[in-house]
């Protein structure tokens, strides 16, 4: 059985948290344009990473990157 493609722009945006638990993390979106304009807390706030709550997403997510939460 060949390997599955991972689709590499969602290896990028996505990654699954340290620690065993396995959540799905994100980035918040903005955070490469406009900075001089934002305020210190709201560029702070983006370098946070989110879990992703919504499980039609993560369900995607696995479809497209099914070896990003495999550790070989």
């Amino acid at each position: 059985m060949p390997k599955i493609k991972t689709h590499k722009p969602t290896s990028k945006r996505f990654r699954f948290s340290q620690g065993g638990n396995g959540k799905l993390m994100r980035t918040k979106q903005g955070k490469s344009h406009l900075r001089r304009k934002k305020a210190r807390r709201a560029r702070a706030e983006l370098d946070e990473l989110h879990v992703v709550d919504s499980r039609g997403i993560r369900n995607r997510v696995r479809r497209l990157a099914p070896y990003l939460g495999s550790h070989s």
